[in-house]
């Protein structure tokens, strides 16, 4: 599961409607213990597709490098990243299974007509094949909220 505060899932959903029709798409940064994964912050990023940004996000190698670097400089770690999918459900994309890693979250944020939706988080199989739904908590690792959908 993923804990995330509402101020965090608040900066996702606004990027995905500031870039609304296109995708947005940003870091997720915090801790892991157990398989549990604690979101402590979220960065935005530019989306680095040249074709298509309306319906892919693509993360540079160099953006990449700066991505593990920004997680050593706030002693955080690298938990995966979010974008979001403008008019389209919150759920991982032919393309999204083809090019993510099974180590990573993958948080997606659906925005309808310009507003922000659900927001469900995502793990890839140790396959590649498929995504599993992780479970996405609101609130404090104390003090739990389950997200349902907003």
């Amino acid at each position: 599961m993923m804990t995330i505060s509402r101020d965090l899932l608040d900066r996702i959903k606004a990027h995905g409607e500031a870039d609304y029709p296109e995708e947005c798409c940003g870091l997720l940064l915090g801790e892991e213990h157990q398989g549990d994964q604690i979101l402590r912050e979220v960065l935005p990023i530019d989306n680095s597709q040249d074709a298509n940004r309306r319906r892919r996000f693509l993360v540079s190698p160099g953006q990449y490098r700066q991505a593990e670097q920004a997680a050593s400089d706030r002693q955080m770690t690298l938990l995966g990243f979010y974008h979001s999918h403008p008019d389209h459900p919150a759920v991982p994309s032919a393309f999204d299974t083809e090019h993510a890693l099974p180590w990573f979250t993958y948080v997606i944020v659906a925005v309808s007509q310009g507003r922000a939706m659900e927001t469900t988080a995502w793990l890839l199989g140790e396959d590649r094949k498929k995504f599993d739904e992780r479970r996405l908590i609101v609130g404090t690792p104390a003090g739990r909220i389950p997200l349902v959908a907003d």
